[in-house]
């Protein structure tokens, strides 16, 4: 029985269980949605592997799972949301979470000391930016439908610090022109559960140019409403999304043919390259918040402190 069934008829109640449900999944961005549908099924398949079963999970049996995964390389972050992902399947089949139940203090421990033993550096991707774009822009040719969509998605990405999956998700009714650039309206997003709304300013710029690489791009696939950002078959924008792993690849591909290592690109690129080129310009970190939306000001301070390493450095009047 799902944990939102009442005690009644279920017929009766399918409707309002359906909506339930609905509601119970937005409150999840869909990428954690995905996440956590892949995290569940690796775990199954583990069970399955081991002839046991994954729901109701035993908190030792998944104290092991974990060790085990983290002895393969996985990081304490994927752990903690495989184990969230496993804990939101137990609640949903109406099962206590293993974490939650008797002997789930193990459990923890054994997470808190997976993420003690944790000696890797944080694989930060290479941050493109202003210098680094342009590079990548003069890579892919100007011409033809698909380039015209790579152009601005590299473009504009950077120039609105987007996420991979808000540059998938961006639809036109966000988009307003104004004399001096495009306004950009959030509702949901990853620091904005509560769809209070937020909205950023993009210029046109004078390098870069995100908004004109923006205007071609929809101009040539004739785009007025729905996403913005489309999947392009046999030289024709189709109706569809690209995914944010689209995204991802399009900044690989462009780093390659700019003669960078592609692996040491991906789709957080272009939001790391805002932050970086504005930290280099001297902007504030309550402006660069502005435009990246981070909730806390945490990460941006570590850009700002990364950037500044050698301005003002104690040691530069004696060594």
């Amino acid at each position: 029985m799902d944990a939102l069934t009442p005690p009644l008829d279920p017929a009766l109640w399918r409707p309002a269980l359906e909506q339930a449900q609905r509601y119970a999944d937005a409150a999840r961005a869909p990428s954690t949605r995905r996440a956590y549908i892949s995290d569940w099924r690796q775990f199954s398949c583990w069970c399955t592997a081991r002839q046991t079963s994954p729901l109701p999970a035993d908190p030792r049996l998944v104290a092991l799972y974990l060790s085990d995964e983290a002895a393969r390389g996985l990081a304490p972050a994927t752990l903690g949301r495989r184990l969230a992902a496993i804990g939101l399947a137990h609640r949903r089949a109406g099962c206590m979470p293993p974490h939650l139940a008797e002997g789930g203090a193990l459990l923890l421990e054994v997470l808190t000391g997976i993420r003690r033993s944790w000696r890797q550096a944080p694989q930060r991707k290479v941050a493109a930016d202003a210098d680094v774009l342009r590079d990548l822009l003069r890579a892919l040719p100007e011409q033809g439908l698909k380039n015209f969509r790579n152009r601005a998605v590299l473009a504009f990405g950077m120039a609105g610090a987007f996420r991979r999956s808000e540059l998938a998700a961006l639809r036109m009714e966000q988009l307003t022109r104004e004399p001096r650039g495009m306004r950009v309206r959030f509702g949901v997003t990853k620091t904005d559960q509560e769809a209070k709304g937020t909205v950023i300013a993009i210029p046109d710029g004078r390098r870069i140019r995100p908004i004109a690489l923006l205007e071609t791009w929809l101009q040539a696939a004739k785009i007025s409403e729905g996403f913005v950002f489309r999947r392009v078959v046999a030289g024709h924008a189709t109706d569809a999304p690209m995914s944010d792993r689209a995204v991802a690849r399009i900044v690989q591909r462009a780093a390659k043919a700019a003669g960078y290592d592609p692996a040491r690109f991906g789709g957080h690129s272009l939001r790391a390259g805002f932050i970086t080129a504005s930290a280099r310009a001297g902007a504030s970190i309550f402006q660069m918040k502005d435009v990246s939306r981070h909730k806390s000001t945490d990460v941006l301070a570590a850009y700002v402190r990364e950037e500044g390493l050698f301005e003002q450095h104690a040691g530069e009047a004696f060594l």
